[in-house]
């Protein structure tokens, strides 16, 4: 998917300009010092943000009551690989729309398989195009509903009523968003974070279809070693009522002729042990925490085998709730079959999804964006 485009003359000149006004209303001027510019609003949120070494703490926050909560709805998010996309806001989207988009995009794509040849929008089509809200996955009741859009396919072959089989995922969603939403100027819906599972190919159609119509703009989220060291050690604290697989981490070694990984796998109670030692105020995380938790994690490493593991590069996590790639490629696991209570399940696949939000925002924060 395309990262920019260039101004044009008439309607696209016209977008690009409705797109430089709303980034220049969102962003301040950049200070004589050069530090990065942020949203007005954001600076609170952005001094929580675990990014960098200048953002020392994180406060995770008490998600919304999810006393009526139904896995059924968020059992799509399971065992699957995600890849994660930050998106900027989408212009003059509306929600009662849905079945107008879902048509329109099944028609877009259509004609995109078809090498550009003219398809009516409304006949029935090989790719069948479904978009829905979610209001189960977001983190207070002020978040915009998750948007899932779903690709099936129909098989000419087979009946009108047979059911249709799905060929690819992607959802849209913004946890605790709610201050990058107020920001953003009117006629704006802000929902930074995009995860599709499926062909890229599909992931391309879906991607372009959406810029051209709403003038937003996707880009691939990677995930830091930074980062993952911070899911480690909130993951890994995470307690659970049934056996929890290992924790591990797979590391990179640089400057080698060839490739070299080093897997570590550390028993899930050892490590929540661990984290337990080192935390201070329960829900509250700060850098200097999870920079004693890798230490002690390495000095470990290195008692047994000798090996500095902080000179290598961390590329992937895997604990019990959910795995993550350096290449911005996350897999949340399934937690129902030992946990009785559905709002405690919902609770830590949210937690899941508002970290990678705060990734996004910190994205969209980026005037290079």
């Amino acid at each position: 998917m395309a990262e920019g485009r260039a101004p044009r003359a008439g309607a696209d000149g016209k977008k690009f300009e409705r797109r430089r006004r709303a980034a220049a209303a969102m962003a301040e001027e950049a200070p004589e010092d050069g530090a990065v510019r942020t949203l007005p609003s954001l600076r609170r949120l952005s001094r929580a943000l675990p990014f960098g070494r200048s953002h020392g703490r994180l406060t995770v926050p008490a998600l919304c009551s999810q006393e009526k909560a139904d896995p059924q709805k968020t059992a799509f998010v399971l065992r699957k690989a995600w890849t994660l996309y930050s998106v900027t806001p989408l212009y003059g989207f509306r929600r009662a729309r849905l079945r107008d988009y879902a048509r329109l995009l099944g028609a877009f794509i259509a004609a995109e398989k078809q090498k550009g040849l003219a398809v009516e929008v409304g006949v029935e089509l090989d790719i069948k195009v479904a978009l829905s809200s979610l209001a189960d996955i977001r983190g207070s009741e002020l978040d915009q509903a998750a948007l899932l859009v779903q690709l099936s396919s129909r098989s000419r072959s087979s009946s009108r009523n047979s059911e249709d089989k799905p060929v690819w995922l992607g959802w849209f969603c913004s946890v605790f968003g709610d201050e990058l939403s107020e920001s953003v100027p009117e006629h704006f819906t802000c929902l930074p974070l995009f995860l599709s599972h499926g062909a890229e190919s599909y992931t391309a159609l879906v991607g372009s279809w959406f810029q051209k119509t709403f003038d937003c703009c996707f880009r691939r989220l990677a995930i830091s070693p930074l980062n993952l060291s911070w899911m480690v050690a909130m993951w890994a604290g995470c307690k659970l009522d049934r056996a929890a697989s290992a924790v591990e981490l797979v590391f990179s070694v640089p400057r080698l002729a060839q490739p070299l990984d080093i897997s570590y796998a550390i028993h899930p109670e050892d490590a929540k042990a661990l984290w337990d030692t080192v935390q201070k105020t329960p829900g509250e995380i700060t850098h200097e925490e999870v920079d004693v938790f890798m230490d002690c994690l390495y000095a470990h490493f290195h008692r047994h085998f000798k090996i500095h593991l902080s000179a290598a590069k961390l590329v992937k996590i895997s604990t019990a709730i959910a795995s993550a790639q350096c290449d911005g490629i996350v897999k949340v696991r399934p937690l129902g079959a030992g946990c009785s209570n559905a709002g405690q399940i919902k609770q830590l696949y949210l937690k899941v999804s508002w970290f990678f939000c705060m990734i996004s925002y910190k994205e969209l924060l980026n005037p290079q964006f």
